[in-house]
């Protein structure tokens, strides 16, 4: 991770403070339920390795564990200007999904049909690649096998999901008001964010792989990595820093740091599960624009998220998780429209991160061996997967054996810069207003997805 905001978002909240009984930052819920870790081995001056990752977050600790595995003789260093685990794979909503990290069309242009196949049996297996290290790694991240239901809540959500259940069949997993068919995709478990890094970062440094937190790196270059302790030198550097990329000299524009911000409840009693019917351990979300996502906590609570600001000018990025007022209520108020029986429920929590945006919506996974550098994100909300699948490709592309992975169709996919500011804010902020607006006039019983929103689309690149 590299650079944070100088200012903290709006409604004046202190920093990891309560709004209204709501705690409102401090990272996460997820890291504030498990302890938040002290920043340890920071580097000590000038270091040499064999390999060394900028980014102490899922990609850079699943591209360590596999290269590792692969050569236990590699001399692996992470460097992490937090703590490992600090920005997304910290504060995400816990969908280890297999969905994929990107669009489909993006992604047959680039390998054709079979291509886009082979990408979607590749995410697929890594839900269960992960669950297989979690079990045998001893990482108890309360991983639950649950599947998610997709739920549309208007007929043109219904056209764009074409879900297999009808509306008394949703009712009979979980009571959506309003909901009139479903979809339920089995190879989605649910996840707590913190336990599972948490949990691989652990397993990492047991095998001997540095991790150097509280060391910010500076710049990135061709056999080195300059940061405020000293320089880490490596013919291989890989750059693993998600939706905090923009902080790199030379990188602001790559990838947009896209803020995503969740809240928790206080954990419901018996009888409000029993009003909602929500029995079941499966993930829940929506089909509208600017969708809804949640889970049942292993607590017993309601974690759910969605879009709060969506950018902040010039890329800046959050104050240790702390989001606006207005997105909580919001995110509140979304909370109550899926289930009226929670109305008045306490909100124990809001938080919010950055995921990595490309401009083409689509996440790539590189390596030129005459430089030494890769990097690998842009996952698009759909990195807890994609994070380990990354990895083993990371692993493949830097040991130089072409494999089934460093044929995916990610893999080198190099898209075209944002555009520049002022035009970059206001374009993601009206692509947003105009995804909202779309909400609203399906809802109000448009009866196919409106034409607001493939406008949105096609402006977007997706």
């Amino acid at each position: 991770m590299t650079a944070r905001c100088q200012r903290g978002p709006g409604g004046g909240t202190p920093p990891g403070g309560h709004n209204d009984g709501v705690r409102n930052g401090g990272v996460s819920f997820w890291w504030q339920q498990v302890g938040l870790p002290t920043p340890t081995d920071r580097l000590d001056g000038d270091v040499t390795c064999d390999v060394a990752i900028v980014g102490a977050g899922l990609t850079g600790l699943w591209t360590a564990y596999y290269l590792h595995e692969a050569d236990p003789t590699l001399d692996i260093r992470l460097v992490e200007a937090e703590f490992a685990g600090f920005g997304a794979s910290g504060r995400n909503g816990g969908w280890l999904s297999s969905e994929l990290p990107g669009s489909p069309r993006a992604y047959a242009a680039a390998a054709g049909e079979a291509g886009l196949e082979s990408m979607r049996t590749a995410v697929r297996g890594s839900v269960h690649e992960v669950m297989a290290v979690a079990e045998g790694e001893g990482i108890d991240a309360d991983i639950r096998l649950s599947g998610v239901l997709h739920v549309a809540r208007s007929q043109a959500q219904a056209e764009r999901l074409d879900g297999e259940l009808s509306a008394a069949q949703v009712a009979e997993r979980i009571r959506v008001a309003g909901a009139v068919s479903g979809h339920v995709d089995p190879d989605c478990a649910r996840v707590h964010p913190a336990k599972l890094v948490g949990g691989v970062a652990r397993a990492v440094r047991a095998r001997g792989v540095r991790i150097h937190e509280g060391t910010r790196a500076l710049r990135i270059e061709p056999g080195a990595v300059v940061t405020d302790r000293g320089t880490v030198r490596a013919p291989t550097v890989l750059r693993c820093l998600e939706g905090f990329t923009a902080g790199l000299p030379g990188h602001r524009r790559e990838w947009l740091p896209m803020n995503s911000a969740i809240i928790a409840t206080a954990p419901l009693t018996d009888a409000q599960w029993a009003e909602i019917g929500w029995a079941g351990e499966e993930l829940l979300g929506d089909e509208a624009h600017a969708y809804c996502y949640a889970q049942r906590t292993a607590d017993g609570r309601i974690a759910m998220g969605g879009r709060g600001i969506p950018y902040r000018f010039g890329s800046r990025t959050d104050v240790d998780g702390r989001t606006q007022n207005w997105t909580v209520e919001s995110l509140r108020s979304t909370l109550t429209s899926l289930f009226p029986s929670l109305a008045g429920i306490t909100i124990d929590h809001a938080w919010c991160g950055v995921l990595g945006v490309p401009r083409d919506w689509s996440a790539s996974v590189c390596f030129d061996p005459a430089t030494g550098l890769g990097h690998a994100g842009g996952y698009v909300g759909s990195g807890l997967t994609a994070t380990n699948l990354a990895g083993r490709t990371l692993r493949d592309l830097v040991l130089g054996a072409p494999t089934d992975l460093t044929a995916l169709p990610w893999t080198g996919h190099d898209v075209r810069r944002w555009e520049p500011e002022p035009l970059r804010w206001a374009g993601v902020h009206t692509l947003y207003r105009l995804y909202r607006a779309a909400d609203r006039r399906e809802d109000a019983g448009l009866l196919r997805t409106s034409r607001i929103a493939r406008i949105a689309n096609r402006v977007a690149g997706r």
